[in-house]
């Protein structure tokens, strides 16, 4: 059996962990970023959720070979601070986007 001091100690660093998770999973924001900076982060991950407005964000991707089998990345527009930038998303071959 477990101290409460052990126990205590395995919540701090499941507390941790968690914390440190979340750190990476960050979203980038497109309209702070430029287009080429948007395209080399793609590039880069292959994929990123991006944040598009006050309340939007999507799974953004470099090309089809991030999507699934059943799914095709489709050309979408994301507002950059330069302008206008070209990404793709992955969506159902059937029914659009994947939600």
């Amino acid at each position: 059996m477990r101290s409460p001091i052990a126990w205590a100690r395995a919540g701090m660093v499941a507390a941790l962990l968690v914390a440190a998770g979340s750190a990476a999973y960050a979203r980038s924001d497109a309209r702070t970023m430029t287009c080429s900076e948007i395209q080399a982060l793609l590039q880069r991950d292959g994929s990123a959720v991006l944040t598009t407005g006050a309340n939007t964000f999507d799974r953004y991707v470099s090309g089809q070979s991030a999507c699934t089998g059943t799914e095709v990345a489709r050309a979408r527009s994301v507002a950059a601070s330069d302008g206008q930038c070209q990404v793709y998303r992955c969506e159902n071959r059937i029914r659009g986007p994947r939600r």
